[in-house]
């Protein structure tokens, strides 16, 4: 596929760009450099090849959510300034 000045303005106006005649003839040259490189790509055999979401295999990382102890209410309120009825007290900020 051969890059022409149409194509360059298409492009540009998509990328919402205003090239002047030296940026059109680079972006040309770049593009089709691109393409050759992308018709270089398609020569490659692939058929054996699985298909990757990324480079590096990827795991998690993470621990598994297990709970180890069950919340004891009368353990966590003993650290409480003040409770009531099983629940914290908190000083009142609407009066």
């Amino acid at each position: 596929m051969t890059i022409t000045d149409e194509t360059i303005e298409y492009v540009a106006a998509l990328a919402k760009l205003e090239l002047n005649g030296e940026e059109k003839e680079k972006a040309k040259k770049d593009l089709g450099s691109i393409l050759e490189y992308m018709d270089t790509m398609n020569e490659l055999d692939t058929k054996n090849i699985e298909p990757m979401s990324h480079v590096f295999p990827i795991r998690n990382v993470f621990r598994e959510d297990i709970v180890v102890n069950e919340p004891n209410r009368d353990t966590l309120l003993s650290n409480a300034p003040a409770s009531k009825d099983g629940c914290f007290m908190v000083p009142k900020t609407v009066e």
